[in-house]
């Protein structure tokens, strides 16, 4: 592709120190819900709780209750780990003979999986997936949150009550997804004006505002009747009853049956410390191998990643990917990518250290970018597309089928280095979190970088099989030798298409604070208390 940008061009974001608690976001304005939970003496799970659905509120296109996700998190007081799990599943009452083959190919060239009829499984009511978000703060809210359940849920009410603020962010993610979006009445009502994308306004006074008044009384109903009136009250007779008079399969029952799971976390020993990722559906299993090789492979000497590191990186990653698609019992190696080939990835990724030391890694998702683009026209809620992360061709071992859970490739992370600091990572972009996250893992862990020069540190990705990703502002000579070695291409960090995924991390030193996100990310901040 032509590269046309600015060679000149510099992109950096301040690292945040505090000794109060931090939470770094892909949106400010979300950090800020967060941060102020913290101040008013909440612990990191009310801040997580409040910032997942105020999140749900500002980027859309992202995440929300419509979705699913996992965390890993850190309780300082009794030094442990865990894992909370609640990611999507299929429903119950799903039916693969709904799923017919075409037989034209591929969906398209970046999801590899055979086309269904009317791509029902990419959009729509049919390829939505039970959400688990409002299980898994029904969860966590249960196990260690000090302030009440309304109180967490309130700022997503209020700023569902202001409306959409349209800037030129704002419009670009909407643009992503228009052309499905207004397949859908509810849909098209919500984010498209005369059928297109809002545009920001261009005077200094103005503004454009698209209403979330659907969604603001859902939010101040889940405030008022709890997590489990989702699963089990009027919320879900009424998600039921959208979905069902649109021809998907998601019932009542299905809803009732969710519920998010508490799992021990994966365990990697790591340079004399350790890296706490979530097991199982999700890339903390290729993690680990990755972080295996790099055991055997890289042998810092100080200073910052050279040439061979980078080399190292590479080798590490590609080494993981295969067995992860070897693992999943494809043997062209492409299709076992299933979902993880389609852009962009709609994914959230935030952290959380309070004053404390607790900490939270989350990541959630709905899937694709406003993930199946139907939004429920009774409540207002974009529900995922997590149907889409089944291959619809039957007898594999991704193949789509009831009641089975989805296969992810999120990756948060709790560690604790060997030099005591611990800290919260990960990342959105869909196959490109994992080699963010261990790259960044490497710089903080191998090289005893703080989270300044952690975010600034240019990156590769390793994600798309032969291929290895440079960032431009390496230097000459690692560029040469990754291009002599591997099929080698090069990217900008940029805001779209992020070529690179999008971290957001807190560390904490002793009583210190720190926090950061990704420097190409236009919305995103950490925040602290104070």
């Amino acid at each position: 592709m032509a590269d046309q940008f600015s060679n000149l061009q510099q992109i950096r974001k301040r690292a945040v120190v505090s000794k109060g608690g931090i939470v770094a976001a892909q949106s400010r304005r979300a950090a800020e819900v967060g941060a102020q939970v913290l101040a008013a003496g909440g612990d990191c799970i009310d801040a997580v709780i409040a910032t997942t659905f105020a999140l749900g509120v500002l980027e859309p296109w992202m995440s929300g209750i419509g979705g699913g996700g996992a965390m890993v998190l850190y309780r300082a007081r009794d030094d442990k780990y865990e894992v909370i799990d609640y990611g999507m599943c299929t429903p119950g009452s799903l039916r693969t003979a709904d799923y017919p083959l075409t037989g034209a190919g591929a969906a398209s060239d970046l999801f590899p999986w055979p086309r269904v009829k009317d791509d029902r499984n990419l959009h729509g009511p049919g390829s939505v997936a039970v959400p688990g978000v409002v299980a898994g703060m029904e969860e966590a809210h249960r196990r260690h949150a000090r302030m009440p359940w309304k109180e967490l849920v309130a700022p997503s009410i209020r700023l569902a009550g202001e409306g959409l603020a349209v800037d030129w962010w704002t419009t670009l993610m909407i643009g992503s997804a228009a052309a499905d979006l207004r397949r859908y009445a509810a849909s098209t009502a919500s984010y498209l004006l005369d059928g297109l994308p809002p545009q920001a306004p261009w005077g200094i006074q103005s503004e454009t505002r698209m209403s979330q008044e659907r969604l603001k009384a859902t939010m101040a109903q889940l405030a008022a009747k709890g997590p489990r009136d989702f699963y089990e009250g009027d919320l879900a007779h009424s998600i039921a009853a959208d979905m069902a008079a649109a021809g998907g399969s998601l019932t009542v029952d299905d809803l009732a049956a969710f519920r998010a799971h508490v799992r021990e976390p994966l365990r990697i020993p790591y340079r004399g410390g350790a890296v706490y990722a979530t097991p199982e559906l999700t890339a903390g299993p290729t993690l680990a191998h990755t972080l295996r090789v790099l055991t055997q492979e890289l042998q810092p000497q100080g200073g910052d990643p050279g040439t061979e590191a980078y080399a190292a990186y590479a080798r590490a990653l590609q080494s993981a990917y295969a067995e992860r698609l070897s693992d999943m019992g494809d043997a062209d190696g492409r299709r076992a990518l299933g979902a993880e080939h389609l852009a962009p990835a709609c994914t959230t990724h935030f952290s959380i250290v309070d004053r404390d030391g607790n900490m939270a890694a989350v990541t959630q998702t709905l899937l694709s970018s406003f993930g199946s683009k139907f939004e429920t026209p009774q409540t207002g809620i974009m529900m995922n597309n997590g149907i889409m992360w089944f291959d619809p061709e039957p007898n594999r071992p991704n193949s789509l089928a009831p009641g089975k859970r989805c296969l992810t490739n999120y990756t948060p992370v709790v560690a604790q280095a060997a030099d005591g600091r611990r800290f919260a990572l990960g990342a959105s972009g869909g196959r490109r979190i994992l080699p963010a996250v261990a790259q960044i893992l490497s710089f903080v862990m191998d090289y005893g970088m703080d989270l300044d020069a952690a975010i600034h540190q240019p990156r590769i990705d390793a994600s798309e099989g032969a291929v290895v990703i440079g960032d431009v502002r390496l230097p000459n000579a690692t560029r040469t030798a990754l291009a002599q070695r591997f099929t080698y291409e090069e990217a900008r960090v940029q805001t779209v298409p992020m070529k690179f995924a999008c971290p957001s991390v807190v560390l904490r030193e002793r009583d210190s604070n720190s926090g950061v996100t990704e420097i190409a990310q236009p919305w995103g901040d950490a925040v602290a208390e104070n």
